[in-house]
C-alpha cells in the first residue's frame, strides 16, 4: 500500500485544504469547500488507517493516541507543507483529519480582505478576536496581521497554540512560538507566564475555557494586545459568547472590563466562488468606537448591529452586508450567500 506521504503530496497538488480519513472509507480530500473521494485509494480499514497513522507519530505521540483516543500535533514535510493532524476513534476505527498550513504566510494585500483589518496591526493595546467556524481562514487572516507586525515593528510576539500553525521567522519582531503539551502544559499557565515574558503581544490559539478567556480579557487590560480565536460567526455572539463563559454573578465586572479592553472582531467565512472554483472570504467587522463600550458595559449587544451600520465610513461591516455586495457583483451565487447569512429572509427572495 502507498504511504500516508503520497496521500499529503496529493492533497497538495490537488490544492486541497484537508485530509480525511476514516475506518470504513475511502481517503477523501476537501476541495474548494467539497470533500471528493481519493482516486486509485480502495476503502480502508482499522488496521490500514492505523498502520498510515503509525508511520508519521513518534513513540510518545502514538502511546498518547492509543491511551487516550485523540491526538493533535503539527507533521512537517520538507518541500511540501506543514499539516495539522487530529487523530481520534470513531465508531469503526480509526480516524484523522490532516489540515494543510501553508508554508508561505500570505501577506493582508494577497488575501484581497477589507483594507481596514491591517489597522489591527498598528493597536497599542487591547483585546482583537478573529473568529468563525472551523475552516474559515482564521488562522490565515490572524497570521496575515502578525506578519504586517512582525514587518514593520519591533515587538516580542508570543503565541500559544494547540498545535502551533504558522511559525513566523524573525524580521522586526521577535516571535516565542509555544506549543500546549510540548512547552506548557496548558493555555492558562502559558498565558500568566506570557505577562511574565515581557510580551507586547500574545497569540492565543482560541480561547475554548473559562481560565483562558479571562486571562486573555485580563492580559489586554494589564496594557498587552491579546489575539484570540474563537468559535463564533458575528461580532454580537462573539461578546455574548465571552460573558457567558463565565458565572452569572462575576458577568456585571466581565462586562466593564471586556467593555474597555476589546479593540475589535473580525468575524470570517468562506464562500464558494460563483465560477466554483475556490472560496472567497467574507467578514464581517467590528472596530472600537466612543459608543461601543457603553453598550457591553450595560448588556445592549443587540444593538451593536446598529452601530456597526453607522460606522460603515470607519470599515466596520455586517456579515449579511457583505455576502449581499458579493452577490450583486455576482462574486459569489445567492444561494451560497444564503447559507451564510445571519438574517436568512434578506436573500430569500433572491433564490427564486
Amino acid at each position: 500500500m502507498a504511504s500516508i506521504v503520497d496521500l499529503l503530496v496529493q492533497m497538495r497538488r490537488a490544492k486541497g485544504s484537508d485530509l480525511h480519513l476514516a475506518a470504513g472509507l475511502e481517503p477523501r480530500i476537501r476541495t474548494s469547500g467539497h470533500l471528493e473521494v481519493v482516486s486509485g485509494w480502495p476503502v480502508l480499514d482499522d488496521k490500514a488507517i492505523r498502520g498510515l497513522l503509525r508511520e508519521i507519530a513518534d513513540d510518545q505521540q502514538w502511546a498518547d493516541y492509543e491511551r487516550t483516543g485523540d491526538l493533535d500535533f503539527t507533521y512537517g514535510l520538507e518541500g511540501v507543507a506543514r499539516f495539522r493532524s487530529n487523530f481520534f476513534r470513531q465508531e469503526k476505527g480509526a480516524g484523522a483529519v490532516f489540515r494543510l498550513v501553508p508554508e508561505k504566510i500570505v501577506p493582508l494585500e494577497e488575501l484581497k480582505l477589507p483594507p481596514v483589518i491591517a489597522k489591527f496591526a498598528d493597536i497599542e493595546q487591547g483585546l482583537v478576536l478573529v473568529t468563525g467556524p472551523t475552516g474559515s481562514g482564521k488562522s490565515t487572516t490572524m497570521a496575515a496581521i502578525l506578519d504586517r507586525i512582525n514587518a514593520t515593528k519591533a515587538k516580542h510576539i508570543v503565541t500559544i497554540e494547540d498545535p502551533v500553525e504558522f511559525v513566523h521567522q524573525n524580521k522586526m519582531s521577535v516571535f516565542s512560538h509555544r506549543e500546549v503539551g510540548s512547552h506548557t502544559k496548558a493555555f492558562g499557565p502559558a498565558l500568566r507566564a506570557a505577562v511574565r515574558q515581557d510580551a507586547d503581544i500574545i497569540v492565543v490559539g482560541e480561547m475554548r475555557d473559562l481560565e483562558t478567556i479571562a486571562l486573555a480579557i485580563g492580559a489586554a487590560e494589564m496594557g498587552a494586545v491579546v489575539f484570540g480565536t474563537l468559535h463564533t460567526n458575528s461580532a454580537p455572539k462573539t461578546i455574548d459568547r465571552l460573558i457567558d463563559a463565565f458565572p452569572a454573578d462575576q458577568q456585571p465586572q466581565v462586562r466593564t472590563t471586556l467593555s474597555e479592553s476589546l479593540a475589535g472582531v473580525v468575524a470570517q467565512q468562506l464562500v464558494p466562488n460563483a465560477s466554483g472554483e475556490g472560496r472567497t472570504a467574507v467578514n464581517e467587522i467590528l472596530l472600537k468606537t466612543p459608543g461601543l463600550p457603553n453598550l457591553i458595559r450595560e448588556g445592549k449587544t443587540q444593538m451593536i448591529q446598529s452601530l456597526m451600520q453607522a460606522g460603515r465610513g470607519l470599515g466596520m461591516q455586517l456579515m449579511d452586508d457583505a455576502l449581499m455586495k458579493l452577490v450583486q457583483e455576482k462574486r459569489i451565487l445567492a444561494k451560497d450567500a444564503y447559507m451564510k447569512a445571519n438574517n436568512k429572509s434578506l436573500f430569500e427572495r433572491l433564490l427564486a
